[in-house]
């Protein structure tokens, strides 16, 4: 893992002693640092990513122990309720902290609990800019993400609608989410891309190759449902084994090996509950070297 806890140029110094701040640092857009270990903002909403949470006073608590711990970098996208994941963060957290990256998504619509149609037509992307800008009360968004890239669509319509909103100073940096290799180089020709946002985790290495350009490229690799194990966290496997060795939770080692897996990767475990949050964020100061880790890797290629 990246242990390094020096604050890059730019940075809040008195983070460096919160636990968030154990995760090591990346500067995302080149202009933008945070720490690695990020929050995502999906799971404060209601059942099925849809309506409400079911505790509101909780959700509320999550978010602002999340910075307290140290965390400067929040997920969220405009489909998340749809839009109470951005109204949550705006009533916890407004007005923002020094230093705090809030990234959020567009292209999707919700029309009821875990169902997802992807829209990427141009009207509705500004369209859901300006109400996530609303919502989130401020006059640029940090990072905004192309939730997919919508086949009915030419990408250069999609791609070229957020570059309309950067050149409008309404967003700062763009990332794209669940693409290929080829897909990101064929938006660089047209946008610099930021960001990335893909499925992966110990358990589910199909992204590799995107994570390998990411790396080579220096940009931000978000690994969403990070924390999926399967059949790899069973009782009696060798991440079960590993995780009880260092007394600490199967989930605690898989966020642990994300960190150590690369230094462009940014998990963003999410949570409903104060506890579960504080046990993720506790994964920044775990240490484990690096044979056991490789062994890890090794195990979840011939899994």
């Amino acid at each position: 893992m990246n242990d390094k806890t020096t604050a890059p140029s730019g940075m809040i110094k008195p983070s460096v002693d919160l636990p968030a701040a154990k995760s090591g640092a990346f500067v995302i857009g080149g202009d933008l640092p945070v720490w690695r270990l990020g929050f995502g903002a999906m799971r404060i909403t209601g059942k099925g990513i849809w309506g409400e949470p079911k505790d509101h006073d909780e959700s509320i608590r999550v978010l602002r122990r999340a910075v307290e711990l140290g965390i400067n970098f929040i997920d969220t996208a405009d489909s998340y309720g749809p839009h109470v994941s951005e109204r949550l963060i705006a009533e916890a957290l407004h007005p923002y902290p020094a230093g705090l990256v809030i990234a959020t998504k567009a292209g999707f619509d919700r029309t009821g609990p875990d169902k997802w149609t992807m829209n990427g037509r141009p009207e509705h992307l500004r369209s859901a800019c300006d109400g996530s800008l609303k919502r989130l009360k401020v006059e640029r968004i940090d990072l905004y993400q192309l939730h997919r890239i919508d086949p009915a669509y030419a990408a250069e319509d999609q791609l070229g609608t957020l570059k309309d909103l950067q050149a409008q100073g309404k967003i700062k940096h763009i990332g794209l989410s669940e693409v290929s290799v080829a897909q990101i180089k064929h938006a660089r020709t047209m946008v610099p891309i930021v960001s990335v946002q893909n499925r992966y985790s110990l358990a589910d290495r199909s992204a590799e190759d995107v994570l390998e350009y990411c790396e080579r490229e220096n940009i931000g690799f978000i690994p969403w449902f990070p924390l999926g194990a399967g059949e790899l966290a069973a009782q009696g496997s060798k991440l079960a084994q590993t995780a009880e060795e260092l007394k600490i939770t199967t989930s605690q080692l898989a966020l642990a090996w994300l960190l150590w897996r690369s230094p462009v990767m940014l998990p963003i475990p999410g949570t409903s509950r104060v506890d579960h949050l504080e046990e993720n964020v506790a994964t920044a100061a775990v240490k484990v070297d690096d044979r056991k880790m490789d062994e890890l890797r090794q195990l979840a290629k011939s899994a």
